[in-house]
């Protein structure tokens, strides 16, 4: 065969943008580079809507403030499902991982353990549920998809196991958890600037440093990206580990808003960090 045969047609149609991307082996590549003009224009229509119909309660700062508090805890979520999605993966169980950080750690207040050990519990256990479905998935050759919704079972099942089906309350003089809530700076509980410094850290790392250009690799072409030179199992071990990390924040949060830990906690959570990753264009 010549090198006239084995060229590409000129006029052959062009590969679309994306398809071979992270969200593309998800069958979302479309999806995920569409403008989203649709949505935009809904989400302004349900605003002005708010704004007419109840304008004495919806278009207040307190309420902004509300928003941006329920926000803060899916907000870290997706933080870390965002570096999962792009290394061409996907992770069902943060939401279940979130709970069982949270009864975890409520656990241990009712142990008169402080709040210190409590956030440092919480964090820990995120991140070992992130580390077990990472294994499973990068040494294991699970499917993600399987090893993740076994992750989902396991810690919603765990969860309910350690706090008999009831929901735990952080204790009074664990109010380092609390205040993360109630002390607020610029009209802004702190939880929201937990938030912005996990986006802005993520940001950082994925755009600024080779373990992001690497995740972008792993995530293109894992083939391609092994030949590189790139360990992609291990970098896959950590992509779900620092998934489960952002899980084990973001149970803090919510034991700092609600003040409990429940097996109910992050019920459908993992939709709605995917449904952001997605909307959001990675």
């Amino acid at each position: 065969m010549t090198e006239v045969d084995q060229a590409a047609p000129a006029n052959a149609p062009a590969k679309p943008a994306g398809a071979g991307g992270p969200l593309g082996r998800l069958g979302l590549g479309r999806v995920g580079e569409a403008r989203h003009v649709g949505l935009v224009a809904a989400l302004v229509l349900l605003a002005i809507v708010g704004v007419v119909t109840r304008p004495e309660n919806f278009a207040t700062s307190s309420n902004l403030v509300s928003i941006l508090a329920l926000a803060s805890t899916i907000g870290v979520i997706t933080v870390g499902m965002t570096f999962v999605i792009i290394g061409g993966g996907i992770d069902l169980s943060v939401g279940a991982v979130m709970a069982l950080a949270s009864v975890w750690a409520t656990t241990l207040a009712t142990q008169a353990y402080g709040p210190v050990v409590m956030i440092v519990c919480a964090v820990l256990v995120g991140t070992g549920a992130g580390l077990l479905s990472g294994f499973l998935i990068a040494y294991g050759r699970m499917v993600a998809f399987i090893a993740t919704l076994a992750m989902l079972v396991a810690a919603r099942g765990l969860a309910q196991r350690m706090s008999n089906q009831r929901t735990q309350l952080v204790q009074p003089d664990n109010s380092m958890i609390v205040d993360l809530s109630t002390t607020r700076v610029l009209g802004l509980p702190l939880l929201v600037y937990v938030f912005a410094l996990v986006v802005l850290v993520g940001w950082l790392v994925l755009n600024r440093t080779t373990f992001g250009r690497r995740t972008y690799a792993v995530g293109g072409n894992p083939e391609a990206a092994r030949l590189a030179g790139i360990n992609v199992k291990k970098h896959t071990l950590m992509l779900y580990a620092l998934s489960g990390l952002c899980c084990g924040i973001a149970a803090v949060l919510i034991m700092a808003r609600t003040t409990t830990g429940s097996s109910t906690h992050g019920d459908l959570y993992e939709l709605d960090a995917i449904a952001a990753v997605i909307i959001g264009g990675t």
